[in-house]
Order: structure tokens, then sequence, then C-alpha cells
């Protein structure tokens, strides 16, 4: 009878459903593609904390881990590796094209950081899925490849990823972590929802003016049940944190430890926030950083700039003893400096420009310097390294005289008009006309070397060290007295279609000049201006040469538009490589997003010329290469050339030993003597170790400041500038 019941009770017995899997599709978003095709984007906000909230965080945080499936191996460990580095580029252009999120370093950083932890959870998925049993204790046998994911995981990466995974020391680090992590002393209770999404929630149901809640509030917030009952022992955590955060002011809170770090008395963990979630970090939470002690370089560079600058007073208070004991030598002071100055200046009354050092370079006046032999000023003799100087004309009123006049007592310049004073050498500088013979005679000395080639213009006196910056100094009077002296004042400069194969026009703003005058980082405006004027002075009525040199807009490509739009880059170089049917070497400024370098592509003998300033790679720059090589591929199957099997893929890459930089600003002029001296050589190949005309380890700065002053000039030409 009992084994009747038995089989009875089998028989209406539910099915065993201990080992069955609720099984679930592989999220890819395809939504999100959809919209993506259809040009819908999804915007996304953040918190105060600079946190991601909304209505679409969840979805976005979804997708970054389907495109981390897709783009970064099972095999990587560390998501710091820099092979990573394209791939997490992928990952940023693909969330940028779906979802309106500013393309800033703090943006990309909290994104890349929240696709780590994606990576790190896929792998975590992998291993205790199919590398540990029920007990989550690694399995002896080998585990079956998951063709499930066989669109994310090669067999030769899962073969890779379960030998990492067996290794003894990841599974004695594993056995820790899971230690660690399987019984919490105050457990986390909101799944998913996070910190962040819990501030917003909490904040939208109480309708609070607040931008964002104090950690401990949050913290607690996270550990009450579905019931709504919260432990004794987080409201006694709770509780320590009110009271704490009356007597510990901000200052120390951040200094030292939080007060929920101090009532859990546990240790903070650099870079985060306990209680606030991801994304927040002690910058964005106290709006300041956390001081901390200095690195060993930092302090070798502070004591290193310390040096300098007692270096430099040593320098000053030398100076100032020589120039004590210079006045008391006289006579053979001045004798002295007449003949010195002899060497640098006409004998004679000589017409000169007056210039001051501090607190600006600038011209201040003009007048005539008399170079006579044992000279005296009001009966005593000069001081070593002046000359006696009449003022005739006045064009800042208020400058000062280097050496002010203890006879007439006077300080200012306007009141020694129609007066003697003494003048520093180096401050005084002949008017053109007197050196007109002998500016000719360098530029003759210089063209029986390069007969057929425009040389750089002698902007310099023939001695060295009286170089002046004429053109600058002038284009900054020019502006300071127009409307460009204004914020968002700009000027227009026409493109031809010929130079960039398309017409354009150019932007100027003051601050592009200002990075001129200032030799600061160059923007694509003056590169492009640049552009302009070695086709205007060089190419133009010039057959050879403009047919021989052409440009590439870096507007129309460049990193951010590679990333973006690499279609439309392809096509404008294929555009532009089939405007020619005879060789030709497109010259193209990158950008690739804070460094300049120059490519100069001959697209019918598919060679790549590479000049970089600053000893890089093009390995360094792989967007780019894939770009030039299959627009010179596309170039070749339109103009349909016929090319072995063997050399198909094989376009030449050749890296141009050109001069160095030895900072991190001088890219942008660089570039712009690169062009100038290519199109100065007129040789379509470039030799690997560069044109022995201008070879050289690094340019002078008096090399860059010639470009400047062509640039400044050609402002001035152009008239782009008036008052």
């Amino acid at each position: 009878m009992a084994s009747d019941q038995e089989n009875s009770q089998d028989a209406n017995a539910p099915d065993d459903t201990s080992e069955k899997e609720i099984t679930r599709g592989i999220t890819i978003m395809k939504s999100i593609i959809r919209d993506r095709d259809k040009a819908v984007t999804y915007n996304v906000n953040w918190n105060a904390d600079n946190q991601l909230i909304g209505s679409n965080a969840a979805k976005l945080a979804s997708y970054i881990g389907t495109l981390v499936r897709m783009h970064i191996p099972i095999t990587a460990t560390r998501w710091s590796n820099k092979e990573l580095g394209s791939a997490k580029d992928k990952i940023w252009t693909e969330i940028l094209r779906s979802f309106n999120i500013e393309d800033t370093t703090i943006r990309k950083k909290y994104i890349l950081q929240l696709a780590g932890k994606r990576h790190r959870g896929w792998r975590t998925f992998l291993t205790n899925k199919y590398l540990k049993d029920k007990e989550i204790f690694f399995v002896e046998y080998d585990p079956e490849y998951p063709v499930k994911y066989a669109i994310f995981i090669t067999e030769e990466e899962w073969v890779a990823f379960v030998a990492q995974r067996r290794d003894e020391n990841f599974k004695k680090v594993s056995a820790t972590n899971r230690e660690r992590a399987s019984n919490p002393t105050y457990a986390y209770k909101k799944g998913r929802l996070g910190y962040a999404r819990l501030e917003e929630k909490i904040l939208d149901e109480t309708k609070s003016d607040a931008t964002s809640l104090p950690p401990h509030v949050l913290w607690k917030e996270a550990r009450v049940g579905k019931d709504g009952t919260v432990r004794d022992d987080v409201q006694h955590i709770y509780d320590e944190c009110e009271t704490l955060s009356q007597s510990i002011s901000t200052a120390e809170d951040q200094e030292n430890r939080s007060v929920l770090s101090r009532a859990l008395n546990v240790l903070e963990y650099p870079g985060r926030v306990r209680g606030k979630g991801h994304g927040c970090t002690p910058t964005s939470l106290y709006k300041n950083p956390r001081r901390r002690n200095p690195s060993n370089q930092e302090v070798m560079e502070t004591l290193q700039a310390l040096q300098a600058q007692v270096l430099q007073l040593q320098k000053d208070n030398e100076r100032y003893r020589c120039m004590e004991k210079c006045s008391s030598q006289l006579k053979e002071t001045s004798e002295k400096a007449s003949i010195d100055c002899q060497n640098k200046f006409p004998e004679g009354i000589s017409s000169c420009q007056l210039y001051l050092s501090s607190p600006t370079y600038r011209l201040v006046g003009k007048g005539k310097v008399h170079n006579t032999s044992g000279d005296l000023l009001h009966h005593r003799p000069l001081l070593d390294g002046h000359l006696k100087v009449s003022v005739d004309v006045v064009l800042d009123k208020d400058a000062l005289l280097p050496i002010p006049d203890i006879v007439s007592e006077t300080t200012l310049l306007r009141d020694a008009i129609g007066s003697f004073v003494a003048w520093p050498l180096d401050l005084i500088f002949i008017d053109d006309e007197v050196f007109a013979q002998g500016s000719q005679q360098l530029s003759q000395k210089i063209g029986s070397r390069q007969k057929n080639k425009r040389d750089l213009p002698v902007t310099s006196l023939p001695k060295k060290g009286a170089f002046v910056p004429r053109y600058q100094i002038s284009l900054e009077t020019l502006v300071d007295s127009s409307d460009m002296a204004t914020a968002g004042a700009i000027r227009l400069l026409d493109m031809e279609e010929d130079i960039f194969g398309y017409s354009c026009t150019e932007t100027i703003g003051k601050e592009d000049l200002e990075h001129i005058f200032r030799h600061q980082e160059l923007g694509v405006g003056v590169i492009h201006t640049y552009i302009r004027f070695l086709y205007d002075n060089f190419m133009r009525g010039n057959d050879q040469l403009s047919n021989r040199f052409r440009f590439v807009s870096s507007s129309l490509v460049n990193k951010a538009l590679i990333c973006r739009e690499p279609d439309s880059c392809r096509e404008y170089l294929v555009k532009r490589f089939m405007a020619s049917s005879t060789n030709n070497l497109y010259l193209w400024p990158y950008n690739s997003g804070c460094h300049w370098l120059l490519l100069a592509i001959d697209p019918l003998k598919e060679v790549v010329y590479f000049l970089n300033s600053i000893d890089g790679e093009w390995t360094n720059y792989p967007d780019m290469k894939q770009l030039v090589d299959t627009s010179i591929k596309v170039f070749r199957s339109q103009r349909q050339a016929r090319v072995p099997r063997t050399k198909s893929s094989n376009i030449t890459w050749i890296k141009v030993q050109c001069p160095l930089q030895r900072n991190g600003i001088d890219c942008g002029y660089f570039v712009m003597r690169f062009m100038r001296e290519i199109i100065n050589m007129n040789q379509i190949e470039i030799p690997i170790t560069y044109f022995d005309e201008y070879k050289c380890a690094h340019y002078t700065r008096l090399q860059l400041e010639q470009i400047k002053e062509e640039l400044c000039q050609y402002f001035i030409v152009k008239r782009l500038i008036s008052i």
C-alpha cells in the first residue's frame, strides 16, 4: 500500500527543475543600433558629482557592456594595458555616435572606467558559469567552449582564458576575494541600482532642492531592505556619522578620512569616496583635490627651480657689481664701449629705433645714435654696454628711461625729447636703410650657396644677436590699436580652391595671433594661413611648384573627424589624390589632438613620408595610418592601376630623420618650417636623413622666429589687421 502511495505521489509530483537553467539571449542592444542608423541619439544626465544618472543611464551601462564584449578580448588581464588603447577609443567613438555626451577628458575617463568594470564582470561571469561548480569551486575537467558567446570569443581566446584562470596564483587570489565577499558585515541591498541612481531616486521622491546627499546617508539607504527595516548595527553607524559630522569640518573630512570611514573604522581607498559609488572622487566631491605628499620627482623639480632662481639672483648681483665697477673705470670703459660698438653700428650719427625689454619687449621711440670714440654724456663717460642717443619721437608715452638722467632728473622717455640719454646697446636698432648694403651682401652670400632656392628672409642684422622681430612687433601694435584687441574679434581669410581642392574661408581670432606673439601652441587657423602664404609667395604663377606640391586641409581630416566620420575623410583624400595626373607630393599637417606632425604623401608611388618632431612612430597613430593606407588603395582602384599581388598591400612608410623639438610647444612651428623647406628644395622624394641643406638636430629659436616673421608680415601685407 505504501508502495502504491509512493508511486501515486511520484506520478503527481511536479518535474524536477533543479537542473534546468533559465535561458536568456545575448545582450547586443539592437535597438540602439537601429536608432543610430536612423540618426536617433539618446540624452544622458550627470549629477553634481559627475556620475551618470537619468532614464538612459541603465541603457548606456548595458550598451557599454556589449561594446566591451565586442572589442576587448577576454584574455586582457590589465585594463590599463596600453595595447588596449585603440579598442578603448573605438568604444568611446561608438558611444558618442549613439549618446549625447560631451567629448571631454572627464567624461571619457568615467565611461572607460565603467567599461573596465564591465570587462571584469564579464570575465567573472564566464569563470563562475563555465569554470566552477555549484559550490563555486574550480572544476577539474576541461570546460566546453561557450558556443553561445561565439560572436564575442574565439576558441583560441577561450583556451588562453581557461589557462589564465587555472593558474595557481589566480586561484589563491580568487579564494581570498571569495572569502572576503562571502559574508559582508553591512550588506548592500539595492541590486543594480547603484549609489548615483539611488541618490537620484531619493531626491525625486522627497522633491528636495539639494543636488547631492552626504555619503553616510546614501550608505544607510543602500542597506535598507524591501520591507523598509533598518538593522540596528546600520542605524548605529548612521547615528555615529551624524554625531561626527557635527564636530569634524569639511577640510578635516577631506584631508584625513571621511565621516563614514571614521565610523566604520576602515581606511579610505585612493581616488574613491565611500558611500558615493563609481565615478565620484575627492576632487568632484570636495571641489578641490586632496593634498598629498609630493613625489621624489616633484621634489627634485622644485629643488631645480629653486637652484635656477638662486643662479639667476647670483647673475643679477654679478651684473650689478659689474655696472658699479664700470662706473669707476671712466675713461677706459668709455673707449672700450666705443670700440665694441663700432663693430655693430656705423660710425657717426645714424637714425635708430629704441626698444625696451621690460615689462614686455616693445618699440618705444625713435632717435639718433651717436657712435663716436670717447663720447661723453653730460661730461661723464658712458657706462659699459651703452651708447648716447638723442630722442626724436616717443611711441610709448608711459615708457621709462633705461638709465634715468641724473642731471635733469628725468625718468620718463617723453620728457627726454630733444635731449641726450644713455641707451643699452642690445636695445638699439639701426633703421633698415642704414644696413641696406650690408644686408644685400649677406643675401648674396646665402644666394651663392642656393642659387635656385628662395631662402628665408634676412630679418636679422649682420652681427649675431641683433635679431629683432620687427613684423611681430608691428603686427602686435596694429592689433592693440584695432578692434582685434577685443575678445571675440575675428578676421576672415579666403582660401582658393587650388589650395585644398575646395573654396573655403579661414577664421583668424585674436587668440591665434596671441599664440604667435607669445610663442604658444598653434591652432589650425595659423597653420592654414601659413599654407596660404606658401601658396602666394612660392607656388602662384610657378607651374612647376604648383603642379608638384599640393596641400591637405587639416580642418577636413584630423583625429576627431577620422574617429567620427572616417568615410568622409577617406572620400576627401581620394578626391584630392584624383585631382592630378602627374606625380604630386601632398603636404598634410596632421593634428593628433595635442600634437602637430607632417605627412608628405606621394599617392602614385604609394609612398608616405612621416615627419614627426618628437621622434614618435606612425604606429602611435593607428587611425591616421589606416585612413591613409585605405585612401591610397581606393585611389589605386579608381585609377585602375595594376599592382603585383605581392605588393598590393605594401604601401611604403618612411620615417624621415627631421629636426626634433626640445619642448612641448614648437610642433606647429616645426611643421610650417618642414613644409617651407620641402617646397624650397623642389623635390618629390624626401631623403630619409632629411635635406643636407637643412639637416640639424634641432631648429634654433631664430629659425622658428623667422617663420613667425613671415606669418606676421603676411598678415600686414594682406591688410588683415588695420586700424
